[in-house]
């Protein structure tokens, strides 16, 4: 009997697949601006072997991924590195693949980036406009936090808890509430200089103002297409719980009425550097790249498969 620790329900619970032996998993993908270290690799390499295991014991597995392609952070190092957003991007996805595929993470059924949706996220935002769980403003479209009565059921935060909680949180002075996230950003009209292919802000239309997407949309996009309203597992790290998996549920569960949108949600640890998440923003990182100079593959899969 395989049972899962589920972080919506804070209990282990047995694994029941919504289809007999069919499972869909997703699991968020890299933003692609830089190259990925090893806390990166410690995700990838967990739910890698989860799928591996899943599908030894007869499971029909899909395992789903995305690629955030578009960004604020890919925009802002692209105009820094004084090239184009989405050959940065394009650059760095490559990277990504070559690490994965030198680990050995071999299990991922199919990579989508969030560009190659935009079709399908402007569905869901014009779908949350229309029952009223989003609203328009100046900078762009955005999702009204307290018409969601379940919001912070994942992160077990009250709306007044994420209202003061300092997170990736987006900032407008027009929004309702100060947790209210961005769904659709309005391009800048003036951010556009002539000549300088790389100080363009990418956007794409819409039937609103040209923009592009905010961080949390694309994964209910991208899932909606493949899975539908509800699937088996959600996986990441567990800084994702809060704000970005908590905006899933708040998008999906609105758009389709349905509960739950997933039905296990499982969270890895981070690794640690002196006690602290190993992060980019902290400097205490060792690339994937980096490492695989010095040891094999397999030591690092030892090295986070050994350890809870």
């Amino acid at each position: 009997m395989l049972k899962l620790y589920n972080t919506l329900t804070r209990k282990k619970e047995v694994f029941r697949p919504r289809k007999a032996k069919k499972v869909n998993i997703f699991v968020c993908g890299p933003t692609t601006y830089d190259f990925s270290h090893i806390g990166h690799a410690r995700t990838y390499i967990v739910f890698d072997m989860i799928a591996k295991y899943l599908r030894e014991k007869g499971y029909n597995v899909f395992y789903l991924q995305n690629i955030t392609d578009i960004d604020d952070k890919i925009i802002d190092r692209a105009i820094e590195e004084k090239v184009f957003w989405k050959d940065l991007s394009r650059k760095f996805e490559r990277e990504y693949l070559k690490d994965m595929k030198a680990l050995n993470i071999n299990s991922v059924t199919k990579y989508a980036r969030a560009t190659a949706h935009i079709k399908e996220i402007i569905s869901q935002v014009e779908r949350l406009l229309k029952k009223g769980f989003a609203y328009q403003i100046k900078d762009g479209i955005y999702y009204d936090i307290k018409k969601f009565k379940d919001y912070g059921k994942l992160s077990k935060r009250t709306v007044l808890m994420a209202e003061d909680a300092v997170s990736r949180i987006d900032e407008a002075k027009e929004k309702r509430n100060k947790g209210d996230f961005c769904l659709w950003k309005f391009v800048v009209p003036e951010w556009q200089p002539s000549g300088k292919k790389f100080l363009r802000e990418p956007s794409w239309k819409s039937p609103w103002q040209n923009g592009r997407p905010g961080w949390h949309i694309e994964d209910t996009a991208i899932t909606e297409k493949y899975f539908g309203h509800q699937y088996d597992i959600h996986g990441g790290a567990r800084d994702l719980i809060f704000p970005h998996h908590e905006a899933e549920i708040a998008q999906m569960e609105a758009i389709s009425g349905k509960k739950p949108m997933v039905k296990y949600w499982l969270h890895g640890g981070f690794l640690t550097v002196k006690g602290q998440k190993m992060a980019k923003s902290l400097g205490n990182f060792i690339t994937i790249k980096d490492f695989l100079k010095w040891y094999s593959a397999r030591i690092l899969r030892l090295f986070v498969l050994k350890t809870h």
